[in-house]
């Protein structure tokens, strides 16, 4: 296993002892996430059951056992355990790398307490060098297109790219984002944005890094 997958299992396996005996669990998405589902097959009946960000998270959970349940019929969420693509020490993230952005800020806004798992080479002093994913209604590509960049960025469209919610995904690339809270609101005031990949108005409560020299929490 590389380094990296290392740094992520750890992080996953890290999380662990947050969850909620006998709660649901939310359930983000990612190649981190996927080493939390991996444990979570081992240990199912510790929570009641999950709430999944993305198909490919439903498929996987179901694969181990894990009942999926919608998040209309559950309510509130104790714990929400999803990855990032950049995090700095602010627990500011950016996230959609895997095209799951809008359900993981809505399952991340609907429950009590947000952890963020990674390897700590998704620590960085300013976000931005990971293009910032938006996810976008098609017939309106162009126009956010156009208005991201006069905010600065440089959108390309994620060709042959549909989310589970049936939109498009534009990476804006070449930002330095150093107010993440105020980009966060103006791109999502555009017209057409589903939303942005930043999540900083609702940070991580708690970020878990993993790397060669052990876990890092902040």
């Amino acid at each position: 296993m590389s380094a990296q997958n290392t740094g992520k299992q750890a992080a996953a396996r890290a999380a662990l002892e947050f969850i909620v005996e006998g709660k649901v669990l939310g359930v983000g998405t990612g190649s981190t996430v996927n080493f939390l589902i991996d444990e979570l097959a081992i240990q199912r009946t510790r929570i009641a059951g999950a709430v999944s960000s993305s198909n490919g998270s439903t498929m996987r959970l179901k694969a181990a056992g894990i009942p999926v349940l919608d998040l209309n019929e559950v309510g509130e969420i104790d714990t929400y355990i999803d990855g990032a693509d950049e995090t700095n020490l602010k627990r500011h993230l950016i996230k959609g790398g895997g095209a799951a952005l809008t359900r993981e800020k809505v399952i991340a806004a609907a429950s009590r307490r947000f952890i963020c798992i990674a390897d700590e080479a998704k620590l960085v002093d300013t976000l931005g060098a990971f293009p910032l994913p938006v996810e976008v209604i098609p017939m309106a590509r162009s126009y956010v297109s156009r208005e991201l960049a006069r905010l600065g960025g440089r959108p390309v469209w994620r060709d042959n790219v549909v989310t589970d919610n049936g939109n498009h995904i534009l990476d804006v690339h070449d930002l330095r984002i150093t107010d993440p809270v105020g980009l966060e609101s103006a791109i999502n005031q555009i017209v057409g944005v589903v939303t942005v990949g930043l999540f900083a108005a609702r940070p991580a409560d708690l970020v878990i890094l993993g790397g060669p020299s052990g876990i890092r929490r902040f």
